[in-house]
């Protein structure tokens, strides 16, 4: 349910109100305020219709300045409303996902570039890392709940579903940044402490199966249905968190310690698990309707998307030929990494 709140030029108002009769909703109201010599619009959804009120009011407000729309989450209503008894397919599915832009509010604060992000991902790389070369699953698992690498990985694939490209860029800025920071750190961590190759935690992240696709694609749709349907990420973020950064954080600790055959290996499962995440993320967003609000720019995005998807299927499809054709799913021998004269 969403209440929305539009403040718009008076003159509008019969291009305002054929709109609000299109969009049927439960129930609104016109208000008039006259020191701006503006009106105030109330209208109150339960389900569908209120993404294409917004819509059509951005259409007719957009040519002046005084005017502002605003989405407010509705928690309750009395009395309580009823339930509309036939669907058609696509309303039903459209009918539990968040607007447009209450998506792009969610995703673009993880998006953001500043201080707590990189604070977050220091501590959590830190975290991960020592949890890695301890074998503390405890450890790893506290990494994973406070890793900020949710966000960036998400707005990146919303960013091409609605051919945003400021978006897209800012957020793959940070997704690198991120990414970087925690390989960077936890190299200085191998140079330290080495690799601790009895480590099981550390171990399994060199291990790149089919397994870890179906992980990392099932991880990309929970994330994305999170944030579509206004559901909280924070048991999600864990899920992600799981398939980005222990393995950066492994990639990283067999870096500064010398073990390139473990660096590959734990490289590998971080290329899967982004472009798997990515490219679940974009199918759903794709299913579920969220797409630019004009038709220029539902065409522009469309083919970007398109393209999108194609290079991240190719790309998945190179890495299943890895992971079937080359010996990276089991674990491997130590002592194969060991010098002749130390091999028993």
């Amino acid at each position: 349910m969403r209440l929305i709140e539009a403040v718009f030029p008076a003159e509008k108002k019969d291009d305002v109100k054929r709109a609000v009769e299109e969009s049927e909703p439960t129930h609104f109201r016109f208000t008039e305020d006259k020191e701006d010599d503006c009106l105030v619009l109330r209208a109150f959804f339960i389900e569908h219709g209120a993404q294409s009120l917004v819509d059509e009011l951005q259409h007719i407000c957009e040519s002046d300045e005084n005017w502002r729309i605003l989405v407010l989450p509705v928690e309750a209503t009395a009395p309580q409303p009823e339930q509309e008894e036939e669907k058609n397919e696509e309303a039903e599915r459209k009918e539990k996902r968040a607007l447009r832009e209450e998506i792009y509010d969610d995703v673009a604060k993880g998006a953001s570039l500043n201080s707590d992000f990189f604070v977050l991902t220091l501590a959590s790389t830190l975290v991960a890392a020592l949890g890695l070369h301890a074998d503390n699953i405890a450890a790893v698992i506290g990494a994973m709940v406070i890793a900020p690498l949710l966000g960036p990985i998400l707005a990146v694939s919303l960013g091409v579903a609605l051919g945003d490209r400021k978006l897209l860029i800012r957020s793959g800025r940070n997704a690198i940044a991120g990414l970087f920071l925690g390989f960077v750190v936890a190299a200085a961590m191998g140079v330290l402490l080495g690799a601790n190759t009895d480590s099981h935690e550390l171990m399994n992240r060199t291990v790149a199966g089919l397994d870890s696709v179906v992980l990392a694609l099932a991880a990309g749709v929970a994330a994305a249905l999170s944030i579509v349907t206004g559901v909280s990420a924070a048991l999600v973020g864990v899920m992600v968190a799981v398939a980005l950064l222990p393995p950066a954080a492994a990639a990283g600790i067999f870096l500064g310690a010398g073990e390139i055959e473990y660096l590959a290996r734990s490289l590998l499962l971080l290329t899967v698990n982004v472009v798997c995440v990515m490219l679940a993320a974009q199918c759903v967003y794709f299913y579920k309707g969220v797409r630019p609000r004009t038709w220029l720019e539902q065409k522009q995005a469309g083919r970007a998307l398109k393209i999108n998807l194609v290079i991240l299927i190719v790309l998945l499809l190179i890495l299943i030929s890895i992971i079937i054709f080359a010996p990276v799913g089991t674990m491997p021998e130590v002592q194969n990494l060991l010098p002749v004269g130390e091999q028993s």
